[in-house]
């Protein structure tokens, strides 16, 4: 997934002096961005008021948008370093090309995860013959010191655990939920979960204390501990839930992100999330002179070009609003 701003603005993350320690219900509005050609999406994360929850860090929403006659998610091949990519649909499919040779249609419910490590390049396209719709989320989790330099990889999950109650069905994506883990590699104390609900379910779903938690709301329309939170919206948590009641006004579907707060400060600039101006200064000369980020093979079309760097220097301070 590709920040494909031309005038990205830096956003510091991390570090703990931002959390809420405490239970809170803070609605967070998307800002619109264009992805490509066709596809406009509501960006949740980085916002003016949450940077981050837990390790995660970036949080697109799309659609459901038409595309029957459109070409659908166009995504160039680009850079990333410091961060895994999750991919995950409620409808249509997106074709994934990554520099490590991988290739793989995602399809709704399955987990495409990319860790980029030190260095990776990837594009994302609707494949040529596709369904009428396309919805879904694209999500970034920074990774921690000790892993962010790891070897690049991608992992496709088609099979994913479940923990159901009368009414609810929530898949876990990635980390733990009520005892069922996802397949998928974390590098810190993480859960993203897809929350399916019956029209009239009232349901509390377990959570860890020590996290905080965050719902993006996907469909329809649902009470989060008796906030309305309608699709392209998302409520932050805070810390200190041992449950979180669950109210479907109508079938609805939901996704619950969390983890322990990100202790440690960082710098994310379009593609990059690293520690230090010197970092993204040299990952962007990578990209541009073609090294480091290996190269995406048969996407038909030209890779993005980096944009320039601001001004201003650019500092981690952690979780500044």
């Amino acid at each position: 997934m590709s920040n494909l701003d031309r005038s990205p603005v830096p956003s510091v993350c991390g570090g703990r002096g931002f959390v809420v320690a405490e239970p809170v219900r803070e609605l967070l509005s998307p800002r619109r961005v264009r992805l490509g050609e066709s596809t406009e999406v509501r960006r949740l994360l980085p916002n003016l008021g949450r940077r981050m929850i837990g390790a995660w860090a970036f949080v697109d929403h799309y659609g459901p948008d038409d595309i029957a006659d459109e070409p659908g998610m166009q995504v160039p091949p680009h850079p990333h370093i410091g961060l895994q990519t999750v991919s995950w649909l409620h409808e249509g499919e997106v074709l994934h090309r990554d520099s490590t040779g991988s290739l793989q249609i995602i399809r709704p419910r399955e987990l495409g995860l990319m860790t980029s490590g030190r260095a990776i390049s990837h594009s994302e396209e609707s494949p040529r013959s596709h369904a009428r719709f396309l919805h879904g989320a694209q999500l970034w989790v920074a990774l921690p010191d000790a892993h962010r330099h790891t070897e690049p990889h991608f992992e496709h999950h088609a099979t994913l655990p479940t923990v159901t109650a009368p009414g609810l069905t929530a898949t876990v994506i990635l980390g733990d939920l009520d005892g069922a883990a996802s397949p998928g590699t974390a590098y810190t104390p993480i859960v993203g979960a897809d929350l399916a609900l019956a029209r009239g379910t009232d349901v509390r779903l377990p959570l860890v204390p020590d996290f905080e938690y965050g719902v993006l709301a996907m469909s329809g329309e649902v009470r989060v501990d008796g906030v309305t939170v309608l699709p392209g919206s998302m409520l932050y948590l805070g810390c200190g839930r041992a449950e979180l009641p669950l109210h479907a006004e109508s079938d609805a579907g939901l996704m619950l992100l969390g983890g322990e707060p990100f202790e440690e400060e960082l710098i994310m600039w379009w593609n990059f999330v690293g520690r230090t101006q010197a970092e993204i200064e040299q990952a962007r000369e990578d990209w541009t002179k073609g090294t480091r980020f290996g190269e995406v093979h048969g996407y038909d079309g030209a890779p993005l070009t980096a944009p320039e760097l601001p001004a201003t220097p650019l500092k981690p301070r952690g979780r500044m609003r």
